[in-house]
């Protein structure tokens, strides 16, 4: 009876070790994509400013931002394959709030 809880309880470590390099690895997907991104937005930034763009301009200019916006499009899909989608409605959900505004309203 033992072996069957050792296999099962290396079987929950090997699980349980997969989740935590995949949480590790979309947070250093969001790490790079913050850093590389800011990067590349400022520079786009200072150098549309040096070409006689003002200000505004630059940081208004959509081009500037095309490859943060597609890129985040990958680190949603990212996002979503590693913590699932939420589900916002569920019935746990409905319980909660219905038990929050009975609690509100006395």
């Amino acid at each position: 009876m033992r072996e069957i809880d050792n296999r099962s309880d290396s079987q929950k470590y090997i699980r349980a070790k997969k989740r935590i390099e995949d949480i590790k690895s979309f947070y250093k997907h969001l790490s790079f994509y913050l850093i590389i991104n800011l990067f590349f937005i400022i520079r786009r930034i200072y150098k549309d400013i040096q070409y006689g763009d003002s200000v505004f301009e630059a940081l208004t200019d959509l081009d500037n931002y095309r490859f943060f916006f597609w890129w985040g499009i990958v680190l949603i899909f990212h996002a979503v394959g590693t913590f699932g989608i939420p589900n916002l409605f569920s019935k746990e959900w409905e319980e909660r709030k219905i038990k929050e505004y009975m609690n509100n309203n006395r």
